[in-house]
Order: structure tokens, then C-alpha cells, then sequence
């Protein structure tokens, strides 16, 4: 009987831990695999005999083992989805975000460097144009700086909406205009607490939609060319490099012609 005790005591001990092992695995499902056997039945009934012992344990390990490969095979199963889904969002990603980057970097790229034509600007190396240019904004509304074609006109600055179109252009160092004389009215344009004077030159019959206004009241001509829907905030902004880079002087017009 010691021998069945014996024999007993290790069914006893392999039906435990594969209890505990199945509780363990069975946290992850929120529900016990019940089990099979009590462990009271150990004093009730007739006493077995070594080999029904034996069958028992290798009986009971069988099916520990069934009941964990089965338990793995679950929780491959349960697992499985979210893994492909993790495995497959990550490709998708990295895909989105190439081409997003594709359409951020064409954006600039949709627009060609702009070519301008030179004009006599005698003072554009001067050191009013040089710290004009250095005052200027990168942007003037939904306008950015440009690209220009080489060579560059010099002491010149332009800006244009991202995808291209009329641009907005300043010069520095230019001849004074043939067409501001004493008689020529002036726009007025404040900028903290100070005034710059423009003078508007168009051609009404050319059927052109922009305009060039002249800067007249500092050392140096500034012309500043923008399309006429484009607002009063170029000539606000040019205004206000104009203020901060060089000082204001009395204006000197043509005489009036005969």
C-alpha cells in the first residue's frame, strides 16, 4: 500500500500543477477550465494497485499536456489578429508617408525660378540698398520669397504664391522716374509713426492688372512692382523695411515739363 500511496501522492502532484498551469494560462480568457478530478477522491474508493496507478499519472500528464497545447493554440489564435494588423499597419505608414512628403516637397518645386530683366539702378550697391534688402521679409502674405533666374538684377527681392503666377518685385538704386514731377500726387504710407511717400506710375491703356509705385522721399529710388490683387501689404511691408533701413529725406521731383 506504501507503493500506491506513493504512486498516489505523484498523480496527485503532476494533477496540481497541471491545475495551476491551466489557471494561470486560463487568466488571459477570464474563465477556469474546470477540473476533472477532485483532489478528495484520494481517501474514497478502493485503493489502486501500482500499474492502475502508473496509467493514471500517465494518463493525467496527457492530458496536462493536451489541455496546454491546446491553451497555446488558443492564445496564438486570439493574439494572431492584432499581430497581422500590427504587421500590416506598419508598411501602410510608411508608404502614407513618403508620398505626403512627395506632395510637401512638389509644392515648391511646381514653381519655376523667375527671370526679371535689368534696369539702370547706378546706387544699387549702395549702403542704403544693401541694408534695405537685408530688412525685407521672407514673406508678404500668402507671398514667398522666389527663385531667380541668373544673373540676378542687382539690389532686387521677389515674392510669389506657391504656385507661381504674377510676382511681386523690388528694386533699389534706380534712376529717379521721368514721370515724378511737382505736379505728381503722392501716396502716403505710415509705418510706425513714420511716412514713406510713393508715387504710382501705370499705364491705364495697356490693359496690365499691376502697377509700379516709386518710393521718392529717401536717398535712393525703391520701385516696388505688384499685381493689383494683391492688397495694400506689399506696399505696409516694403514701407516698413524702407523706415527701418534708410532715413527719410525731402523729396526731389522733376520740374514740371511745358
Amino acid at each position: 500500500m506504501s507503493a500506491a500511496r506513493s504512486d498516489g501522492g505523484l498523480l496527485l502532484a503532476v494533477m496540481t500543477v497541471s491545475f495551476e498551469v491551466s489557471v494561470m494560462r486560463s487568466a488571459d480568457r477570464s474563465t477556469v477550465p474546470s477540473n476533472p478530478m477532485s483532489n478528495d477522491t484520494r481517501g474514497t474508493g478502493p485503493d489502486t494497485t501500482p500499474e492502475d496507478a502508473d496509467n493514471d499519472a500517465t494518463e493525467a500528464a496527457a492530458a496536462s499536456q493536451d489541455s496546454e497545447d491546446s491553451d497555446a493554440d488558443a492564445f496564438e489564435v486570439r493574439r494572431s489578429p492584432a499581430l497581422i494588423a500590427t504587421a500590416v499597419a506598419l508598411p501602410v505608414a510608411l508608404v502614407v508617408g513618403v508620398l505626403v512628403m512627395g506632395v510637401l516637397a512638389n509644392r515648391h518645386q511646381s514653381r519655376d525660378p523667375l527671370a526679371l530683366g535689368a534696369v539702370p539702378a547706378p546706387t544699387a550697391a549702395s549702403p542704403e540698398c544693401t541694408a534695405f534688402l537685408a530688412a525685407l521679409p521672407s514673406k508678404i502674405g500668402d507671398y514667398t520669397t522666389s527663385e531667380l533666374v541668373q544673373p540676378v538684377p542687382p539690389a532686387t527681392h521677389a515674392w510669389q504664391l506657391p504656385g507661381g503666377g504674377d510676382a511681386i518685385v523690388v528694386r533699389c538704386g534706380l534712376d529717379r522716374p521721368l514721370e515724378f514731377t511737382k505736379a505728381s500726387p503722392l501716396n502716403v504710407i505710415k509705418v510706425d509713426g513714420a511716412e514713406v511717400d510713393w508715387f504710382e506710375v501705370r499705364d491705364q491703356t495697356s490693359g496690365v492688372t499691376s502697377g509700379t509705385y516709386w518710393a521718392v522721399d529717401r536717398g535712393t529710388y525703391i520701385a516696388l512692382t505688384m499685381p493689383d490683387n494683391a492688397g495694400a501689404t506689399p506696399l505696409q511691408d516694403v514701407s516698413a523695411a524702407i523706415q527701418k533701413a534708410i532715413p527719410k529725406q525731402p523729396i526731389d521731383p522733376n520740374p514740371i515739363p511745358n
